[in-house]
């Protein structure tokens, strides 16, 4: 792991930019989309049997194959499902918004109303790893919202099957349908519906690159939550910091894909040579070895800063998905952290806790989007509609300032349509 300056990091990122451009792959996407929409059904199975080896007659998850699954699962996983739905509920529940109006004098009434979107997608990913947390914390807000039908796609396995855990959650979380589709063919099937598939409002859920740039063609036809890259997590350390808790963390984040990025920042040399002494005796032992050493040896850096003031605008340069603050007094410094997905305070705040256990949601805007965007939420599931109501007195009042408005513009017909309410025109 790397030890660098914050000036070596930012040509590093600046080198990353330049390269991220790929048309030919960006064709290859729109490619997979364009079939689906024209082929439907046809081409889902065309690609599931090229891209998961599986040849399916039926994307519809069947209820034998949902008690099947609560047959493969233990007992102490689905307890410990049940514990972490709860926390997630409790904790999106504290998000839900509602509708709201205020009524001023002359007869002037506006609001907001606040509604749920009809029907939502959610991907759940598979390949490398099972993820029924993804499941939760797509699924539980969504109902909170009140969405109307969700359902989820998700990569069969070699047998033609998805992934007990991943089923177990569906059916905890209420999803009313899931489909063994995978990768990009499966959010243009969300998008524009197949044959089997019904189409959604509105796409959310990580995955892998080919997934992310189809969410980024199908948005605008469709709603998505957000591109997600890799996962990424950055510590942000002082000479307090225990090294064997910061490299287990960092590590945590390597074995989710190979260009994962684990990223530390720290005021003190000393402890940065420790944490690469840690990483690379706990790198060997990892179940996940290879993906991890190629995330640690391609983006995985540990950034020398002189001061913690320093070293919190590189934290903010970089606005990663996880930030730990393993500092001596990782409080003080909240207030100064502009630009991060989720922020865990303190040694035995680990950003898995985060992903399995806390209640927030762990689905994070990733690639430095936390500049601008948030995590997943109620909100995500809901839209607004503005309220307007006023009387012919209080219209009248603002006639004149309207129709000054539009003239400057050259809206006439915006004009004409206040004039005619006044009764300066009469209506032909």
């Amino acid at each position: 792991m790397k030890i660098i300056t914050a000036a070596d990091y930012a040509v590093e990122i600046e080198k990353r930019n330049e390269q991220s451009i790929d048309l030919e792959f960006d064709q290859k996407v729109l490619s997979i989309i364009n079939d689906v929409r024209m082929n439907g059904d046809t081409a889902l199975q065309m690609y599931t049997e090229r891209f998961d080896g599986v040849k399916l007659e039926n994307f519809i998850v069947t209820d034998d194959e949902f008690d099947e699954a609560y047959t493969l699962v233990s007992e102490a996983f689905i307890a410990s499902l049940l514990k972490a739905k709860q926390r997630i509920i409790d904790f999106h529940t504290e998000q839900k918004e509602r509708s709201w109006f205020i009524r001023q004098e002359k007869g002037i009434m506006l609001g907001q109303q606040v509604t749920p979107i009809e029907r939502t997608g959610i991907y759940v990913p598979g390949g490398k790893a099972a993820y029924p947390s993804t499941v939760l914390m797509n699924v539980i807000p969504a109902k909170i919202a009140g969405v109307g039908h969700i359902a989820i796609t998700t990569p069969p396995q070699p047998d033609g099957k998805v992934n007990p855990h991943v089923l177990v959650a569906a059916k905890e979380s209420g999803v009313e349908v899931v489909y063994k589709v995978g990768g990009a063919q499966a959010i243009a099937a969300m998008a524009y519906g197949t044959e089997t598939i019904r189409k959604v409002m509105k796409i959310t859920g990580p995955g892998n690159a080919y997934v992310a740039r189809a969410k980024k063609w199908v948005f605008g036809d469709v709603g998505i939550d957000m591109i997600a890259g890799p996962s990424e997590i950055c510590v942000l350390a002082d000479e307090t910091a225990n090294a064997a808790y910061v490299a287990a963390d960092l590590l945590s984040q390597a074995e989710h894909d190979e260009r994962a990025a684990a990223i530390c920042v720290t005021t003190s040399e000393q402890f940065a040579r420790k944490l690469v002494a840690e990483v690379e005796k706990r790198l060997p032992e990892m179940e996940r070895v290879e993906i991890a050493s190629r995330s640690i040896n391609d983006f995985g850096r540990i950034i020398v800063v002189d001061s913690l003031t320093e070293a919190i605008e590189v934290v903010n340069g970089i606005a990663p998905e996880h930030l730990q603050i393993m500092v001596e007094n990782p409080m003080a410094q909240l207030p100064f952290i502009r630009n991060a997905g989720a922020i865990f305070l303190g040694p035995y705040s680990p950003e898995a806790l985060g992903d399995y256990m806390a209640g927030p949601n762990h689905t994070l805007p990733t690639s430095g989007t936390a500049a601008f965007s948030s995590p997943l939420g109620v909100c995500d599931f809901l839209k607004k509609s503005s309220i307007i109501q006023y009387s012919e007195e209080a219209f009248k009042e603002v006639a004149d300032d309207i129709i000054l408005l539009a003239e400057a513009e050259r809206l006439t017909a915006h004009a004409e349509s206040i004039r005619l309410r006044k009764g300066e025109r009469n209506e032909k």
